[in-house]
């Protein structure tokens, strides 16, 4: 393998990355991941000659155990493709998770791209749907004054919490029984399978289609992965082209993805424990979470706290860490012990300003943003 020597650039986006709580997509290459995309086999990926890249795709479907994959840009554009793909003719509809990235966070994509109608549905037992929450939502009958659900679209995970594998197998089973597709926005199931909730294969047989990114919590610099049947990634590789989304020597990037596989995979439970002892210590300050912390994500509930997330934001600059929107904490797999330990200051130096009249009353409390709030996520 060519020896890589990493760029002065890359050192210092290392650097940053190790105090950006704002989201697990900060992470910048590491040297594994340079050096894979140096030395991976490219070809014309759109005449499917690039080794590397169909050595990926063979790969995480085999993983999940579906019979082929694809390789597009983002998350997004996995689902916005699987999506179209089972969605063969109007009038149809998805439905989902009331504030799921499918729904809120991908700039209207169905309704442009499949000329669908979305069915958003709110959790009624917790963060995450339940079947008793699908059958309520979804539309079965043949008025046709309605747009009968075609597809269940399920995210896992959502805000950091896990969709537990039983509940999807209900609702596969069910939706199913009734020629209904599922899909799953499994940006970051590598997440829910690393904290022990069930096998990618478990997780894999109960949907028809998965989209995994790899820019999340594996850490690479781009790139998801689509799988399903090969009759269905036949068609999702032409839907792929006729939005753009046909790249040429994409072995280097694909490369790097496979390198991020291997070598951040086997962190990601490290980053759930950071997150868990996190969440110990806004406990120790009184404060609570908007969701349970199971993996690598923490809300706090600001309203609850009467606390400004930019009190947040400001305190953590000043200590040199970075947070971001609606009280959202994210760990990645470089996140530093140093930077831990300053966020953790900045929260207490927060709570002690507020308890002694430090901040100006402000004319309304920032409720939680992102998947809780105010449209922003990432």
């Amino acid at each position: 393998m060519v020896e890589t020597m990493v760029h002065p650039s890359i050192s210092q986006a290392n650097a940053l990355s190790a105090v950006d709580f704002r989201s697990d997509t900060v992470t910048s290459p590491t040297a594994f991941m340079l050096q894979a995309m140096v030395s991976s086999a490219v070809g014309d990926d759109v005449y499917g000659e690039d080794e590397t890249t169909a050595n990926l795709e063979k790969h995480i479907a085999d993983l999940l155990g579906h019979e082929a994959g694809l390789f597009v840009a983002s998350g997004t554009a996995g689902n916005q493709i699987a999506i179209r793909v089972h969605l063969t003719q109007p009038p149809h509809s998805v439905l989902c998770h009331a504030r799921s990235h499918i729904n809120q966070y991908e700039a209207g994509g169905i309704a442009t791209l499949s000329q669908a109608m979305v069915q958003p549905v709110w959790p009624t037992q917790g963060p995450n749907l339940t079947l008793e929450d699908v059958k309520r939502g979804v539309v079965l009958w043949d008025d046709i004054h309605y747009a009968p659900t075609r597809v269940v679209a399920l995210e896992n995970t959502y805000g950091g919490t896990i969709l537990p594998l039983k509940e999807v197998q209900s609702i596969s089973e069910f939706a199913r029984s009734k020629d209904i597709r599922v899909h799953c926005d499994g940006a970051r199931l590598w997440n829910a399978v690393a904290a022990g909730a069930g096998s990618f294969r478990e997780y894999g047989a109960a949907f028809d289609s998965i989209s995994l990114c790899f820019s999340k919590g594996i850490g690479a610099p781009i790139g998801s992965v689509l799988v399903g049947s090969k009759a269905f990634i036949d068609r999702a590789r032409w839907i792929r082209k006729s939005i753009g989304g046909g790249m040429r020597q994409t072995g280097v990037i694909a490369g790097a993805a496979r390198a991020a596989l291997d070598e951040v995979f086997p962190k990601l439970a490290a980053t759930h424990e950071i997150a868990k002892d996190i969440e110990k210590h806004l406990h120790s300050l009184g404060l609570k979470t908007v969701l349970p912390v199971e993996t690598n994500m923490i809300f706090i509930d600001l309203e609850e706290a009467g606390l400004e997330n930019d009190w947040l934001v400001d305190e953590a600059k000043t200590a040199g860490i970075k947070l971001g929107y609606g009280g959202r904490i994210v760990i990645h797999h470089q996140i530093s012990t140093e930077a831990v330990q300053k966020l953790k200051e900045s929260l207490t130096r927060v709570m002690e300003k507020k308890a002694a009249g430090g901040y100006a009353k402000a004319n309304q409390v920032q409720t939680n943003g992102g998947a809780y709030g105010r449209p922003k996520r990432t």
